[in-house]
């Protein structure tokens, strides 16, 4: 999971060296928190939130295919 959200946020981002994704996993959920540089924040949830919808919607699809439950955090 960490993989993919990486390479997501990367080509979406101005400074893909900026991203910063890391991965803590429960008993029965993953928490992939990622970190991206100040300027990129607005690129990453998109407008209404729906870049990061969509984030969540992929992640959501990769994770019920494992039986995980993952959740995204955009950290600032």
């Amino acid at each position: 999971m960490k993989e993919l959200v990486e390479l997501i946020a990367k080509a979406i981002v101005d400074y893909p060296e900026q991203v910063n994704v890391r991965e803590v996993v429960g008993q029965q959920s993953t928490v992939v928190e990622l970190e991206v540089a100040k300027n990129d924040l607005g690129k990453v949830i998109g407008r209404a939130g729906r870049t990061a919808s969509a984030i969540r919607t992929i992640l959501f699809a990769a994770g019920r295919k494992n039986n995980r439950r993952v959740v995204l955090e955009i950290l600032e």
